[in-house]
């Protein structure tokens, strides 16, 4: 059964209201290959004229379908029907990735046993490339404040570093289990350098971690967190803290934090 097909009628099965169209085969011209974007739009959406937050999620094969998904899906069609019941509701762009390209894509920083480095390229491919093309087939609110991206473990890492460096365009980010340890912690030298430049203007941070991760994964999270605290981040404000301490490091518990974060992070 072809991927549109499939990934409607589990939709429908479900009974969850909302929209899911596949742009299959998405071209990125900055990384010389290809991806499907899963887009889901809010129950009321064909019903209403206003326009809606985004938020653009990586590793979008595991969002939706059983099928696709790298073991449990996170099922994010329920994070986003939690919000609109609260009155948020908000458009979500999941973006697949590139497979054996994933971790290059994800850090930002060349690690001497893993590689990579090419998240600049990937998030020029997001804001130059995609963004553009959403904003023009779906009513969407435009401004930073309006648009987020969120990731876990290296989608966590590419998302939080996308918050710091493009505060032109997303103004918050939902920050899963981050692979904060890649390239020796050279995520943190990125964040305490752009908190001191960006002051007032920080992007709204969700940010979590699993006890069942291992030690190094959480103690990395609460160093974070700590971090954005001294630089003028307040807890239940622009910052949102979970400690999750069933969670393992799998997409089940992803999809479950989720549920509690999306909500959050559109009050603002």
């Amino acid at each position: 059964m072809p991927l549109v097909r499939r990934l409607r009628r589990l939709l429908r099965s479900r009974s969850r209201p909302g929209t899911l169209h596949v742009l299959p085969a998405f071209q990125s011209p900055e990384l010389g290959n290809a991806r499907d974007v899963f887009v889901y739009l809010p129950p009321d959406y064909d019903d209403e004229v206003r326009r809606y937050p985004v938020i653009y999620m990586q590793d979008g094969q595991n969002l939706f379908d059983t099928g696709t998904a790298f073991g449990r899906p996170w099922h994010v069609e329920d994070a986003v029907i939690a919000a609109a019941r609260l009155g948020r509701p908000a458009i979500v762009v999941g973006v697949a990735n590139a497979g054996a390209e994933r971790i290059a894509e994800y850090s930002p920083f060349p690690d001497e046993q893993h590689g990579g480095g090419r998240a600049d390229r990937y998030l020029d491919f997001l804001v130059d490339r995609l963004k553009p093309v959403i904003d023009q087939s779906f009513r969407t609110l435009r401004e930073p404040r309006d648009t987020g991206i969120a990731g876990s473990s290296m989608g966590g890492l590419v998302s939080l570093y996308a918050a710091f460096t493009r505060p032109g365009t997303f103004g918050f980010a939902a920050v899963l289990s981050p692979s904060l340890w890649f390239a020796h912690l050279a995520i943190f030298g990125v964040v305490r350098e752009r908190l001191a430049a960006l002051g007032s203007a920080r992007p709204r941070i969700y940010l979590d971690s699993g006890a069942r991760e291992g030690e190094r994964t959480l103690d990395h999270a609460r160093s974070l967190r700590d971090l954005l605290l001294a630089g003028g981040y307040r807890l239940g404000v622009d910052l949102r803290w979970a400690e999750d301490v069933k969670g393992a490091h799998e997409e089940g518990a992803w999809g479950r934090r989720f549920r509690k974060a999306l909500p959050a992070l559109l009050a603002a």
